[in-house]
């Protein structure tokens, strides 16, 4: 199993819809990604409190070559240029080898 965690880190005046990442842009990562290998989508929201990120997923798959390929297919543009409609932070995406 491989892991693709995206996480959105908080600053002044950033700006976050959780409704709309939700019902919105989680479906359609899964609809452009399913075919290289997406098992599941795991959304973390943080707690109550000062806290460094908006909210983070945690996208698995069954191994790196299914993150390579889904990174690299075409649906992938939508899946980012989606981003904006949801919130004013740059992604950071990080690779873990589970």
């Amino acid at each position: 199993m491989a892991t693709l965690t995206v996480s959105y880190p908080q600053f002044a005046g950033s700006t976050f819809d959780r409704d709309y990442y939700l019902s919105t842009h989680i479906p359609l990562a899964q609809a452009a990604w399913a075919e290289f290998g997406l098992q599941s989508a795991e959304v973390l929201f943080p707690a109550a409190g000062p806290q460094p990120l908006a909210g983070m997923v945690l996208l698995r798959f069954a191994d790196q070559a299914g993150i390579d390929a889904a990174l690299a297919a075409p649906r992938t543009r939508e899946v980012i240029g989606d981003v904006p409609n949801f919130t004013n932070i740059s992604p950071v995406i990080f690779r873990a080898d589970d």
